[in-house]
């Protein structure tokens, strides 16, 4: 019995080790971003915190093996990850004044530190309680961590995959809490048949049921402007309401802003966008990878463009139709990746706008010199391809080098800034084509009141107007083999946060 719940106990705590350090990405990354540096950061704790637990739990093992101990060890790790929740959103406060990228090792360090190192006390202090005898140990060592890892890998695949979709962050991180918990109370109930113990466990395990009822920042609150919450396979996802408009905000960044009653689009970049409409004499075909929520493919379809577009999260679909206003009539949506589309795929598209942006960066494999041959193929004669980059400052690494991996593939690239200063960060539209990028007809310049820096026609003069050829000398060309793009959106990345920090400064609503 002793040897079989010790196996238990090993597998659970080793499977609570990943999904913790999964988690951790889905926590801080609303607020910080998913990039290489959060990696970095929970790999570098979690590193820190096992080495702590197994060289504390060894030690504390050899001076007093007892049942007891560990599982008080688990229970502190479960009480723990009840905290989490409500831990988060000061630790993020306290964490701020370090800058984003130091108070991102910070934040991780608080938060993450104490149930890591609690449960990697774990291993060695089993082995220490089931090793009966020196000549067994070695065995016995390999056993159990060879138990734990199997629980880590099949945590990292239900958590990622199963989980984090169905449960949300904050409700999974709440159930590895009652079920580190669950497992102490089986042990001091049957084991030790400790009725004071169980009932402390029982009163935590109590605790967790009702949390689970109010998650703090996961339910909406219209009061406050949040009108949804959901989690997907590759995000988290967001409807918050400002004064500004309405905002879809995918992993704490902005993807859409609409107004509220007419679901058109404030982002200046959409308006730059719609300028490829302009480069033919009559409505085309579009082929838009990256859905958002669907401003892009709005305008085009109200300008009688045939649309088909590629998302590949069906949740990021779901919430476009349901709070952006997007109708089914307007755009052909395929789920999947965009690049597998255009493998799989051979029609044939006047235009293709590449709109697509993770957590904190373009995605890599969509701007290599392999994907742009890939969508040069899949335009017409006079086809025209859009990439929509947020970079910092007109002539940043990331648009010199997008502009030389197009150049092999198009004749002529030119870029359209969405913003006016060229050191500060904004979008950058790049146009590619073989022929000539000129316009068909004038962009309409409106009315000059005091509302015109608001219109489309504003934004789009102002990009035509400072529109430029990129300088690729020394920038080097991106392939499937060779892509630091993930590096070069780190300094971007940091703008963008600060920038949103600012722009939502009220409390649950955009992370």
């Amino acid at each position: 019995m002793d040897k079989l719940f010790l196996n238990v106990i090993v597998f659970i705590c080793g499977a609570a080790v990943l999904a913790i350090e999964i988690l951790g990405t889905r926590i801080l990354g609303p607020f910080y971003g998913v990039s290489l540096f959060l990696w970095s950061a929970l790999i570098t704790v979690t590193l820190i915190a096992l080495s702590a637990g197994y060289a504390i739990g060894g030690r504390w093992a050899d001076k007093q093996p007892k049942f007891s101990r560990l599982y008080l060890i688990i229970t502190g790790a479960g009480v723990w990850m009840l905290l989490i929740p409500w831990l988060t959103r000061p630790v993020l406060a306290v964490a701020e004044p370090f800058g984003l990228r130091f108070a991102v090792l910070v934040a991780a360090f608080i938060l993450f530190v104490p149930p890591l190192t609690l449960l990697g006390m774990v291993s060695p202090y089993a082995i220490r309680v089931r090793a009966v005898s020196l000549n067994v140990v070695g065995r016995t060592a390999g056993d159990l961590y060879a138990i734990s890892t199997v629980g880590s890998v099949i945590s990292a695949l239900l958590t990622g995959f199963v989980f984090i979709p169905n449960f949300g962050v904050a409700r999974l991180t709440l159930a590895i809490g009652a079920m580190l918990l669950i497992l102490t109370f089986v042990g001091f109930l049957f084991h030790l048949k400790s009725k004071l113990m169980s009932f402390i466990s029982v009163l935590a395990i109590g605790a967790a049921a009702l949390a689970f009822a109010k998650v703090p920042g996961q339910h909406a609150d219209f009061e406050k402007g949040l009108i949804a919450v959901r989690h997907s396979p590759y995000g988290e996802l967001r409807v918050v309401d400002t004064e500004n408009g309405r905002h879809f905000v995918i992993d704490g960044g902005i993807h859409t802003i609409v107004e509220l009653e007419t679901y058109q689009s404030v982002f200046p970049y959409v308006d730059v966008l719609d300028i490829g409409k302009i480069f033919f004499e009559k409505r085309g075909r579009l082929l838009l990878i990256g859905l958002g929520g669907g401003s892009v493919a709005k305008n085009y379809a109200l300008a009688g463009w045939t649309v088909d577009a590629v998302e590949i999260d069906p949740v990021v679909v779901d919430m476009a139709y349901e709070y952006f206003g997007l109708d089914s009539s307007e755009a052909r949506v395929f789920i999947m990746d965009g690049r597998k589309f255009l493998n799989e795929k051979e029609d044939r598209y006047d235009l293709i706008i590449v709109d697509a942006f993770g957590s904190s960066s373009i995605p890599f494999h969509l701007v290599t010199k392999g994907a742009f041959g890939l969508m040069a193929s899949r335009l017409k004669s006079d086809g025209v391809l859009a990439v929509n980059v947020e970079a910092l400052g007109w002539n940043h690494i990331l648009v010199r080098s997008l502009a030389a991996t197009l150049k092999p593939c198009f004749r002529n690239v030119l870029a359209l800034p969405t913003y006016q200063p060229p050191e500060e960060i904004g979008n950058i539209i790049l146009f590619a084509s073989h022929g000539e990028l000129k316009l068909h007809q004038l962009i309409e310049r409106g009315i000059r009141d005091l509302n015109y820096r608001l219109t489309p026609a504003f934004h789009q003069n102002r990009a035509w107007d400072n529109r430029f050829v990129p300088d690729t000398r020394q920038a080097p060309v991106l392939t499937d083999d060779l892509n630091p793009v993930d590096l070069w959106a780190e300094s971007v990345n940091l703008a963008a946060r600060k920038g949103l920090h600012r722009y939502f400064d009220r409390v649950g609503v955009s992370w």
